[in-house]
C-alpha cells in the first residue's frame, strides 16, 4: 500500500506533523498537498481514513477489500488534487469514489464467482438511490468527526478513547491515558458531551 506506506513515514519522527496540522482547514491541506508537501497530505488522510474505510465496511467488504478500496481512493485523491474544485463538498466526493471503487470491486468478484456457474442473475446493482444511506451515514459519522475536532484538545481525545476504540475501553485505562483520576471521568465525559452537543447542533446536524 504505496500511498499508506508513503503517509506513515511523512509523519515520522519526534515532531508528529500530522498532530501540528490538525487545525488546518482542508482548504490549507489541499493548497499545501499541491506543493508537494509531505506532512499536509498526511494530515488529510488522517482526517478522512476513518471516512473512507466506513464505506466498505458498511458495504459489507472484508478487511483485506476495505484497505484495497482505501489505498484505491488515496490514489484518486493524489491524482485528482489540481482538479479539485469545491474544497467544501470534499467528504461527498471521497464517499462516493469509495462507493464506485466498492461497486466496482464486488461486480469482478462477482463475476468471477459466476463464471463457473455460467450465471451472474446477482449481479450487484448500479450504486445510487438503494445505497444513499450508506453515503449519508458515512458522510454524518465524518461530521462528527469534524465536531470533535474542534474541542479542547482533552475533550477531543477523551471521546475519541471512549467512542471511537474498539473494542470501547474502560474508565480506568482512559483515565491512565489522560492522567486524571478514574472518579473524574464521568463528570468529564458529560461535560464533553455537552460541548460536543453544541457544536453539532451549531452545524445544523
Amino acid at each position: 500500500m504505496t500511498v499508506w506506506r508513503g503517509m506513515e513515514s511523512a509523519s515520522s519522527g519526534s515532531s508528529d506533523p500530522v498532530d501540528s496540522l490538525t487545525q488546518w482547514s482542508d482548504r490549507r491541506l489541499i493548497d499545501a498537498c499541491r506543493d508537494g508537501d509531505q506532512r499536509a497530505w498526511a494530515a488529510l488522510i488522517d482526517r478522512y481514513k476513518r471516512l473512507v474505510y466506513s464505506v466498505p465496511v458498511k458495504y459489507g467488504l472484508t478487511a483485506d477489500d476495505a484497505a484495497d478500496v482505501f489505498q484505491g481512493v488515496c490514489l484518486d485523491l493524489l491524482s485528482g488534487l489540481d482538479n479539485l474544485r469545491k474544497v467544501g463538498s470534499l467528504k461527498s466526493w471521497l464517499a462516493r469514489v469509495a462507493l464506485n471503487r466498492c461497486y466496482h470491486l464486488r461486480k469482478q468478484q462477482r463475476a468471477r464467482e459466476t463464471t463457473e456457474l455460467d450465471d451472474l442473475s446477482e449481479e450487484p446493482s448500479e450504486p445510487g438511490a438503494a445505497v444513499s444511506d450508506l453515503m449519508a451515514s458515512a458522510e454524518q459519522d465524518q461530521i462528527v468527526r469534524d465536531a470533535v475536532r474542534t474541542l479542547p484538545v482533552r475533550c477531543a481525545k477523551m471521546i475519541h478513547l471512549l467512542f471511537f476504540e474498539d473494542p470501547p475501553l474502560p474508565y480506568t485505562d482512559v483515565a491512565r491515558a489522560l492522567g486524571l483520576a478514574p472518579g473524574s471521568i464521568g463528570f468529564i465525559r458529560g461535560r464533553c458531551l455537552s460541548r460536543l452537543e453544541k457544536t453539532l447542533r451549531a452545524l445544523g446536524f
